[in-house]
């Protein structure tokens, strides 16, 4: 038996879809169906799933306080299905403990590809997790001077707005310099992870738009379905091809920073499924930046970091707490 699935959504028509969706992925088989949170809670003891898919809309017992539950009591990876009228209840589903999510496409005739193959892939990288070792030397360009630091690059994917939001909420009261996010998310699920981030911070975090003046003591992220890239002190936004199959990409913002702010960026890159951001970080350290990765034991998937990582083009491997108090001694503004 191959990945065992339960799949819960008070959707008759959305089971169906999950399950011919599931018939054409091989290594995985649906072991149960739920209508709701609580025939959930009931099956999954008597089904012992490898993963769970979870709507976010359902009644008697919602997807968040089913995610609580399953939280308290299993250590199962949650996969959350989402709206576009549910995007701040899935933030918030991520910061509980959501491995990931998916968005439900408002056209199956037309997206049912594409969510297939979302489908496919975020379930198959909970369980094709590789130990990935460093087969690099990091460049010794290091920052003994917390002053050198003029700009942060953050580039993040599955398990990033928890990461980001842990990072975002511990900074200073004021900053000196602009942070730069790329995260892989939909439009709209964006801005919910920006009021979030904004909320948490004690600093201003807006989502960026086309044309916006950088400004120091801010944080800018990227909006979904955007690239977004910086041009002397002003953000740009475009729609240029899917890199690494995503936009926004992390590898144009850390490519076009880099060229901007040389030695005096700092590029942190969290968990994540695929490359992205690898190359933006070799042209980090070819301007002499100092590059800063999330740990294996912390990442939700060590990907991203860990394709950094292979390549050499990391200066230190930090856990999330570690990064943040890297990230505060770099920025904070002394009284």
């Amino acid at each position: 038996m191959g990945i065992k699935l339960l799949v819960v959504d008070d959707s008759a028509f959305m089971r169906r879809i999950i399950n011919d969706i599931v018939e054409q992925i091989d290594g995985v088989e649906i072991v149960g169906i739920a209508r709701n949170g609580l025939e959930a809670l009931e099956k999954i003891p008597k089904l012992n799933p490898d993963v769970i898919t979870l709507d976010v809309e359902m009644p008697k017992l919602n997807g968040i306080e089913t995610l609580k539950k399953i939280r308290e009591n299993w250590k199962i990876p949650v996969i959350m299905l989402s709206s576009y009228t549910g995007t701040d209840i899935t933030i918030e589903a991520l910061q509980i403990g959501a491995y990931d999510f998916i968005e439900k496409p408002s056209d199956l005739n037309s997206n049912a590809s594409n969510f297939k193959q979302e489908f496919e892939i975020k379930l198959k990288s909970i369980f094709g997790k590789k130990h990935i070792k460093n087969n690099g030397n990091p460049s010794k360009c290091t920052h003994k001077d917390c002053n050198a630091i003029k700009a942060v690059v953050i580039g993040a994917s599955t398990g990033g707005p928890k990461a980001l939001v842990y990072l975002i909420s511990r900074l200073p009261n004021k900053i000196k310099v602009p942070i730069f996010i790329v995260q892989h998310m939909p439009k709209s699920f964006t801005t919910s992870l920006a009021n979030r981030m904004n909320n948490e911070s004690k600093i201003k975090v807006v989502e960026a738009e086309d044309g916006m003046l950088v400004e120091n003591n801010t944080v800018y992220l990227a909006p979904g379905d955007f690239h977004m890239t910086i041009e002397k002190d002003r953000i740009s936004l475009n729609t240029r091809d899917k890199i690494h199959g995503v936009r926004p990409a992390v590898d144009y913002l850390f490519n076009t920073a880099a060229k901007i702010y040389k030695e005096n960026l700092l590029g942190i890159i969290l968990t994540g499924m695929g490359k992205d951001g690898s190359e933006g970080m070799r042209t980090i350290k070819e301007f002499c930046g100092y590059n800063i990765a999330q740990s294996e034991e912390t990442c939700v998937v060590y990907g991203m970091p860990g394709s950094a990582v292979s390549k050499g083009v990391v200066d230190e491997i930090l856990d999330l707490e570690n990064i943040s108090n890297k990230l505060n001694k770099f920025i904070e503004v002394k009284i």
